[in-house]
């Protein structure tokens, strides 16, 4: 799988775990999260390995054995994502990784 593929894939699975919540008075809160990161992970895959968003993931240790992996701080910044520009967001990934390596 390449990393752009792990990359979306990651989105997809955090998309789902987003879409299985079910809270009282969430006021579309976790289906607007779900949204954004499924438009992340189409924007994510159609991106190039070679892509600079990619390098940065991956000169933050974001990529290893078991695919895509942007440790805590960075797994709390997808699971809060509402919405707003894919890119935003993997832009916003490798600081937040970065710290936590």
């Amino acid at each position: 799988m390449s990393r752009s593929e792990s990359l979306a894939a990651y989105f997809r699975a955090q998309a789902r775990r987003r879409l299985d919540r079910v809270e009282s008075n969430d006021a579309g809160r976790n289906a607007r999260s779900a949204l954004a990161l499924l438009d992340a992970a189409a924007y994510a895959a159609a991106l190039p390995d070679d892509d600079p968003l990619i390098e940065r993931l991956a000169e933050a240790g974001c990529f290893g054995g078991d695919g895509f992996d942007p440790g805590p701080e960075g797994t709390r910044l997808v699971r809060l994502w509402e919405g707003g520009e894919p890119r935003e967001l993997i832009l916003a990934l490798p600081s937040v990784a970065a710290t936590t390596a």
